[in-house]
């Protein structure tokens, strides 16, 4: 009987811990770190705690539209950090791009908002949990806090993202 439970703990310790090295993976080049994460550990980091506002725009080193908004969203993280309102990039680019793309893209670009990778396969049901209406097309931002949320599948000006998030701000 100990055996037996001994070897189901241990198998279940493999189970959990293998998990979590699949689902949380950091790269590391050149002095810039990324995060990498499965839905379910994205969705942990995007919770939200006491007044926080959190930006999460989701995009591509590969989509022009994505890389023209990304000035504003950095604008928006210099001047709207010290109002509680977080700005996180998460890139739907290629895990295997990370090295060669991502991280050599935020150091030309010298991006300031906190960047992650969502690498999970099952797109079609994580699309669905960001948001119902969500085409899966990018960019796409999310903008949430304690009691709002806002989805939307578009392109950003300074003057349009801003307006949304003053919208949040109390």
């Amino acid at each position: 009987m100990k055996l037996s439970l001994s070897i189901v703990l241990f198998c279940l310790s493999i189970s959990v811990f293998g998990q979590e090295l699949v689902s949380k993976k950091v790269c590391a080049k050149d002095g810039v770190t990324v995060k990498s994460f499965d839905y379910l550990l994205l969705a942990d980091y995007l919770k939200i705690e006491d007044d926080e506002i959190k930006v999460v725009n989701f995009w591509a080193t590969w989509c022009a539209p994505c890389i023209k908004e990304l000035p504003h969203f950095e604008k928006i993280n210099s001047e709207y950090k010290k109002k509680g309102v977080e700005v996180i990039l998460v890139s739907l680019d290629m895990a295997k791009q990370v090295e060669k793309a991502l991280i050599p893209f935020i150091m030309r670009r010298k991006l300031g908002s906190d960047v992650v990778h969502l690498h999970d396969v099952d797109a079609d049901v994580w699309i669905n949990k960001v948001d119902p209406s969500w085409s899966g097309a990018i960019p796409a931002t999310l903008i949430i806090s304690k009691d709002r949320r806002a989805f939307f599948e578009k392109e950003f000006t300074y003057d349009e993202l801003q307006s949304e998030i003053l919208k949040f701000i109390k």
